[in-house]
């Protein structure tokens, strides 16, 4: 999937199948729903659930929590804003043609 196939998706009420769990967790966290982003982020094993996992908890105001994940992701404490953050998570997991 695409980054203009992502982005479009994103006007569904559900993810597009084929997502990795840390690209839906990522779907869900940009439809505003922490709580099925959160539980595919969880579901992931690797640094991109991680990743992905760290932003929800940065999200939510859990800064301890987020930063125990971002050391598991092996990434620094961002301080952006967590618009920036979802794009650099966008360009990280979604390729940018399919």
């Amino acid at each position: 999937m695409s980054h203009a196939e992502f982005l479009a998706s994103l006007q569904a009420a559900r993810p597009p199948a084929g997502l990795t769990l840390a690209q839906a967790a990522l779907w869900h966290a940009k439809k505003g729903d922490w709580e099925a982003a959160h539980g595919c982020a969880q579901d992931h094993a690797g640094w991109e659930g991680a990743w992905v996992h760290a932003y929800l908890h940065r999200w939510e105001g859990d800064e301890a929590n987020a930063r125990y994940w971002y050391r598991r992701a092996g990434r620094p404490f961002p301080h952006g804003s967590l618009e920036e953050e979802w794009q650099q998570l966008f360009q990280a997991l979604v390729p940018a043609s399919a």
